[in-house]
């Protein structure tokens, strides 16, 4: 099955707003074994979106639109899709409703505009919208649905989460299976090598993905099938060959992020954590608390930028400051085990670096990053070269220095 994507948005195309939406439905659809074979971006114009209706493949059976829907005046979609599949625009009583009652609940009261997001066309089956005042509208031509959708992300993964993707699924005349194996701290390229064995004795039916990040690359292992037993009978077998070749060097597997997973063991084995941040400025922390109820093991953490912090909150030696640098082996050592004591927790993670674009010495490059973990028998501390990119060096030494933690604490529980 084909699938195409209509983005309606002249921010867009000033690249005032990142279209994130095409790419999670890329994803999405990947997921059912649906080819995304094209994505339109269109400015607000009437004749824009119906140059781009008309020009959707032949083999096309599901047109994704997104945006141009909501209670301002440059909301067109609505109004070019009526008119396109000659419709009329009909008020419907139980929409309005739920406006009412979603207002009601901000103690605020809709106004003309609101009432308006009631109308819809009469050809059109409406998407109840549970996050939002814009309902989606599903359209039909033959064999091709128009499944038209806000352009808030939240809002659009809610309709295709409730509405479009299930309709997608039952249509799709193919079993479509996939096992995700998360890692962290390899390049893709030696990746690519490490596994290059496994990979080309992988069964016919299988095929392997590589989805990098900076920091990250996940491999999704696919299995396409007419059964689902069969998918089964050919993932096990090279899900167990993949675990073999790359051991704990997997950190999850299910589309699980690394925070989750530290998370998960730092309840599992009842232990604290905190954190002492210089060269990721609070990034580690923000990461770490991204997780839903992540205050049952972070204590806390001091973004110690200047020296006189680092001496003053952590305990770090001014002699070795002087001798060292900042951006040395003895200071993040220090750094982890003084915020480790500061706070009382039983795992202290560091970070002091050289994040650029300046700053930089012949000695310590800009990119230059000392990681270390104090913990129950544990005194760890490394150099990396990160690389000339300022959020890049941050965000991989976040993950970096979480997957070192992630290594000490004790394995999961055995599954039942």
């Amino acid at each position: 099955m084909q699938a195409e994507v209509l983005a309606i948005g002249t921010e867009l195309l000033l690249g005032q707003t990142v279209d994130t939406n095409s790419a999670w439905i890329g994803e999405r659809l990947a997921e059912l074994g649906v080819t995304l074979r094209r994505k339109t971006v269109v400015a607000d114009r009437p004749e824009d979106v119906r140059a781009a209706l008309d020009a959707v493949l032949p083999d096309t059976r599901w047109v994704l639109i997104t945006g141009g829907l909501g209670p301002t005046k440059d909301d067109l979609t609505k109004n070019v899709l009526n008119e396109y599949f000659g419709g009329k625009l009909v008020f419907r009583p139980e929409i309005y409703a739920h406006i009412e009652a979603l207002f009601a609940r901000m103690g605020r009261v809709p106004g003309p505009l609101n009432r308006g997001q009631a109308e819809l066309p009469d050809v059109c089956e409406p998407l109840p919208n549970a996050k939002g005042t814009a309902p989606g509208m599903l359209f039909s031509r033959g064999e091709v649905r128009f499944a038209s959708m806000p352009g808030v992300p939240y809002e659009m993964k809610h309709l295709m989460e409730a509405h479009v993707l299930p309709r997608i699924k039952a249509e799709s005349d193919a079993h479509i299976e996939h096992r995700f194996f998360m890692v962290q701290g390899i390049p893709e390229s030696e990746l690519a090598a490490r596994i290059a064995d496994w990979e080309s004795s992988l069964a016919d039916g299988l095929s392997l993905a590589y989805l990098p990040s900076p920091g990250v690359v996940k491999l999704r292992l696919t299995a396409r099938t007419r059964d689902p037993r069969e998918a089964a009978a050919l993932l096990e077998p090279a899900s167990s060959g993949l675990r073999g070749v790359l051991g704990r060097d997997i950190f999850a597997e299910d589309w699980k992020t690394l925070e989750e997973v530290v998370g998960e063991r730092l309840v599992a084995a009842g232990q604290s954590l905190a954190v002492a941040e210089s060269c990721t400025g609070g990034a580690i922390s923000a990461l770490v608390t991204r997780v839903p109820g992540s205050s049952r093991y972070l204590l806390g953490g001091v973004v110690a930028y200047a020296n006189e912090v680092k001496v003053r909150m952590l305990g770090v030696n001014e002699a070795d400051l002087l001798m060292h640098g900042a951006v040395s082996e003895p200071v993040v050592r220090a750094m982890a085990r003084g915020v480790r004591k500061r706070f009382g927790s039983d795992w202290g993670l560091a970070s002091s670096g050289v994040a650029g674009p300046d700053g930089g010495t012949p000695e310590k490059p800009v990119g230059t990053v000392w990681l270390a973990v104090s913990g129950p028998g544990v005194e760890w501390a490394a150099r990396f070269q990160m690389g000339d990119h300022r959020e890049r060096t941050v965000r991989k030494s976040v993950l970096e220095v979480l997957n070192r933690l992630r290594g000490f604490l004790p394995q999961e529980p055995a599954k039942d």
